[in-house]
């Protein structure tokens, strides 16, 4: 008989386990979370319950095991466009600040998920530069991270269904970026595709192999996280970001109490961040 119940024990074991291996914090009472996101691995692995499956994901030899439940404890529904502001200010403030630069803007968006925003930053780019023809002669590259391998897999495939492109893309911007896929899908152009280049990264490790970036987006991310790891997180984003460079983070988000290394730009509409110089 398949059991989809998670005692408090196993709940509270679970809640450890993700915050060490990933530090997402999660309440007290998001048992019914852990239940819906975990239960369809149940078949899977053939666990006839939720709290087998728990027992079986603290053990650190359940390596194939571990990587399925992060994944479907960190794989969040995203939009294109989401909030739409801070693609705005891209165009209309910041990239005019790189005009006749003659190396790469670099930008980093550190949780990708299944790859709408770094591909909304780079359909930005080209709409900016259609409309300011050799304004950015060195390009834009676009670093796109995320802590699930399965998700990062969904990025470089590029193909979207009916129901993702609903949400936050509209017809005209499906009609120049987007083109017929494989089993009925949409694909992202190709001159969109290659601005991007996305690779794993957990963001409670080593930022060393990153390089250096003008831009980063780390957007409604450290919401998951308790306070001292948002801190560890922006000093480690302040360290890659080059002198000046612009950090966003979600609309519900804020740097209070966090970090003072950062200004906060108030724009209309919207807010960004600035490393201090």
């Amino acid at each position: 008989m398949v059991s989809k119940q998670l005692d408090d024990k196993s709940y509270h074991q679970f809640r450890e386990f993700l915050e060490q291996q990933c530090g997402i914090v999660l309440g007290d009472n998001k048992q019914y979370l852990v239940k819906s996101r975990l239960a369809p691995l149940m078949a899977k692995f053939d666990v006839s319950s939720i709290g087998d499956l728990v027992t079986r994901t603290l053990s650190p030899v359940e390596r194939q095991l571990r990587s399925a439940v992060i994944d479907a404890m960190t794989t969040n529904e995203t939009l294109w466009f989401r909030d739409e502001y801070p693609f705005e200010l891209l165009k209309k403030q910041i990239f005019p600040e790189f005009k006749g630069r003659r190396t790469p803007v670099k930008i980093w968006s550190a949780a990708s998920s299944s790859g709408q925003e770094p591909y909304s930053i780079a359909m930005s780019s080209q709409e900016f530069q259609q409309l300011n023809p050799g304004s950015l002669p060195g390009g834009v590259q676009i670093i796109g991270t995320d802590i699930s391998n399965t998700m990062l897999e969904h990025c470089k495939y590029a193909h979207y269904d009916s129901l993702a492109l609903s949400r936050g893309l509209s017809a005209e911007r499906k009609r120049l970026f987007f083109e017929d896929g494989d089993n009925g899908m949409m694909k992202v152009k190709e001159h969109v595709k290659k601005l991007v280049s996305f690779r794993q990264l957990n963001l409670l490790g080593s930022y060393s192999l990153m390089g250096r970036f003008d831009i980063v987006f780390c957007r409604n991310v450290l919401i998951y996280f308790s306070p001292e790891i948002k801190t560890q997180i922006l000093k480690q984003i302040h360290g890659v970001l080059n002198s000046g460079g612009y950090l966003f983070l979600g609309a519900s988000e804020s740097l209070s109490g966090l970090s003072q290394d950062f200004e906060m730009l108030r724009c209309n509409p919207g807010i960004v961040y600035r490393k201090k110089t």
